[in-house]
């Protein structure tokens, strides 16, 4: 997997919670697609099931705070959002977003400088981010452990990688 993160963005605001990410009441599965399906429904209705693959996701403070349910980062990431980009995040949903594979980067001032459609570019490795002004940012780079396993796609595909090159 690439640790580079193209195309557009769409623009939320502070404490957008887990139950806007993924309503409670498709809590019932773990089936990435049907969660994808209800992706982002009641934040924001017109985008469950219509999110454009490889696209980012750029918020204020506090991102996927509330319950600390692993479903919301997996509805992201099968809905086809390639990176999160935030002010800030809740700290269980920054290390379940790690653990399932969904590259996640807290950028502070990032929500005031761009706007929804903006295409954006991210180098989790260089740690730089480019504005759709040509601009480009100083992001603290993942370290080598997190890059590792969103590499592979989260923990227990790293995990089991690890165990097979014993």
């Amino acid at each position: 997997m690439s640790m580079v993160f193209e195309g557009p963005v769409y623009l939320f605001g502070d404490n957008v919670n887990t139950d806007e990410i993924i309503p409670a009441r498709y809590l019932n599965t773990t089936d990435p697609v049907a969660l994808a399906a209800h992706c982002m429904e009641d934040a924001r209705a017109e985008l469950a099931g219509h999110i454009e693959r490889e696209s980012l996701f750029v918020a204020g403070e506090n991102f996927g705070c509330g319950s600390s349910r692993e479903h919301a980062p997996i509805a992201l990431k099968a809905a086809g959002v390639s990176c999160v980009l935030a002010e800030s995040f809740a700290r269980i949903f920054f290390r379940n977003a790690i653990n399932i594979g969904l590259p996640i980067v807290e950028c502070p001032g990032i929500s005031r400088r761009v706007k929804e459609g903006d295409r954006i570019r991210v180098d989790l490795v260089r740690g730089v981010l480019g504005l759709p002004t040509g601009d480009e940012l100083a992001i603290t780079p993942f370290p080598p452990f997190m890059e590792a396993i969103v590499r592979e796609g989260g923990l227990l595909n790293f995990l089991m990688a690890a165990e097979e090159r014993k």
